[in-house]
């Protein structure tokens, strides 16, 4: 439950943060879209609570079998977050080239704003994808499953503030962090910037293994999914690739070629005209 518990106690800075943003920077705002991002972050906490609740045991019977007992000292969560930073980093990255996990997470990339709330638009079928696999490492190496996924809380809230158009390049933080600017690339459909940037906290990880783009001036950023949803229902936001992708599996012939579907290259679940 720590994620829940650490996010819901920011949870006043967020709504600070999106009321100066949507105050001052209105036309960055959809009602209507900004108010489906706040449904769909509501399920999305329900979701994962009731995840951890199912999983937790299965965490600690793992964490027996660990490598080593790592005592918490200030050296050792420096260590965590740069682990889980960096399988962040490759869960974020698979999530753009699997289609089992990018049926859950285009949730997050099918809005056309970029604002605060759009840090809010998650996908309540994550833990069904299988996001917290990739922290199983970490379990296994030693690290406390309450400490792991205090960390991953801390993750997630540092990336909403990556979400909003009102923040210029930060000079050399932008060598070192993920920033505004190169989150805006991320969620962008320009050609040139599409399935990059997959930083959660330090861009590093991107420069290092070949997924970094600069922000372009001249290449203004449009933001949503390839085809474009186009709708702010819920329901709809947060099941259609998993129809389209059900449906293609189905139709697909033979095991390998559904299994090419289930985790090959995502296709659009929207025409394109």
């Amino acid at each position: 439950m720590s994620i829940e518990i650490i996010l819901l106690a920011l949870s006043p800075i967020f709504l600070l943060f999106v009321g100066v943003e949507f105050i001052k920077f209105r036309r960055y705002y959809d009602i209507k879209d900004s108010l489906a991002n706040a449904l769909l972050a509501l399920l999305h906490q329900g979701a994962d609570a009731i995840a951890l609740l199912l999983l937790m045991p299965f965490f600690y019977w793992l964490y027996q079998f660990r490598l080593f007992d790592i005592e918490l000292t200030v050296f050792t969560v420096l260590g965590a977050f740069l682990l889980q930073d960096f399988l962040y980093y490759w869960f974020h990255r698979a999530s753009h080239h699997i289609h089992w996990l990018w049926a859950a997470h285009v949730v997050h990339h099918s809005s056309t704003k970029m604002n605060f709330t759009t840090a809010f638009r998650q996908s309540i079928m994550y833990p069904v994808a299988g996001m917290w696999v990739f922290w199983l490492p970490m379990i296994l190496i030693g690290f406390d499953p309450l400490t792991v996924f205090s960390v991953v809380a801390l993750n997630l809230a540092y990336q909403f503030f990556v979400h909003t158009q009102i923040v210029g390049k930060l000079g050399w933080l932008e060598r070192v962090f993920n920033t505004p600017s190169h989150h805006r690339v991320h969620h962008a459909i320009n050609k040139s910037y599409l399935d990059k940037n997959f930083a959660g906290v330090l861009i590093i990880w991107d420069k290092l293994f070949g997924t970094f783009v600069e922000e372009d001036k001249n290449q203004p950023c449009k933001y949503g999914i390839v085809g474009q949803l186009n709708s702010n229902n819920p329901l709809l936001i947060t099941f259609h690739q998993w129809a389209h992708l059900f449906k293609s599996a189905y139709k697909a012939k033979g095991l390998k070629a559904k299994c090419e579907v289930l985790f090959g290259y995502p296709t659009s679940s929207i025409k394109i005209k």
